[in-house]
């Protein structure tokens, strides 16, 4: 069966709880992935909605731990949305979880506006014009602002948002103010704020960040810094329960 779904250069995942994910060298996922797939815990009778969902981490993560009750998965890359479909057809998940071959900015009319609990992003890190610009699209597009900018995915999430609802996105630290800027542009009031850092006493690599549609200004919690390695160099026991049933070995931003 397994060989049935897999093309030539993929091989399944696992993700635990007997979870698997199709990956190949143009898609895979990596640590902030999983950490914004817990940072983001959906509640057990959410509507969500992933956008850029790429080949389907965070989702099938969510679905793992049988949350949330639907997920509306939006992605651009026609390969990253087969492989995702693949996926779900492997893991039985196709009641739970909704691929779109979409455009970000082009939902009006193909997904419900104010309907869902939650909205979850994993966006380009790099601004277009800095850094190494990779020839593949696919990086291309995972890496730079290249198909979408910040100020698309907050106005996307608050489209979907009903009142209340939360958006969660992590970022590296250099990208702070732009995207605090852009999600209160947005009318998504930034409330937690969660650093990461490889370990102590080194700079933090990525942040994660949620807003409330709607919600009031005046606060936001900053929570403890999270901690991938201990002083032995190994997980710290936060990325131990993080990871799970997923599996043990090591790991980096």
């Amino acid at each position: 069966m397994e060989n049935e779904i897999l093309l030539e250069g993929e091989h399944f995942e696992p993700l635990g709880k007997g979870v698997k994910i199709i990956v190949n060298k143009e898609y895979r996922f990596s640590t902030d992935t999983v950490l914004l797939a817990n940072f983001s815990k959906p509640r057990k009778n959410d509507i969500a909605c992933e956008l850029g969902s790429g080949c389907g981490p965070i989702t099938l993560i969510w679905a793992r731990d049988n949350v949330p009750k639907l997920v509306s998965a939006v992605e651009i890359q026609e390969k990253a949305c087969d492989l995702f479909r693949r996926s779900i057809k492997a893991n039985g998940f196709e009641e739970k979880i909704q691929v779109i071959n979409r455009d970000l900015r082009e939902l009006k009319g193909v997904l419900s506006f104010g309907s869902y609990n939650l909205v979850v992003s994993n966006p380009p890190y790099k601004l277009m014009g800095t850094g190494v610009l990779n020839p593949a699209e696919s990086d291309l597009i995972a890496r730079h602002e290249y198909g979408c900018s910040l100020e698309d995915i907050t106005e996307a999430a608050k489209n979907l948002l009903q009142f209340g609802g939360r958006f969660c996105i992590c970022q590296r630290p250099e990208r702070l103010t732009d995207v605090l800027q852009a999600m209160r542009n947005s009318d998504l009031e930034p409330k937690r704020l969660r650093f990461v850092q490889q370990r102590e006493g080194k700079e933090p690599k990525l942040f994660l960040a949620e807003g409330r549609r709607g919600g009031k200004k005046g606060f936001m919690q900053v929570m403890p810094t999270l901690f991938i390695e201990d002083e032995t160099g190994d997980f710290s026991q936060e990325m131990k329960d993080i990871y799970g049933c997923y599996k043990d070995g090591r790991n980096s931003l």
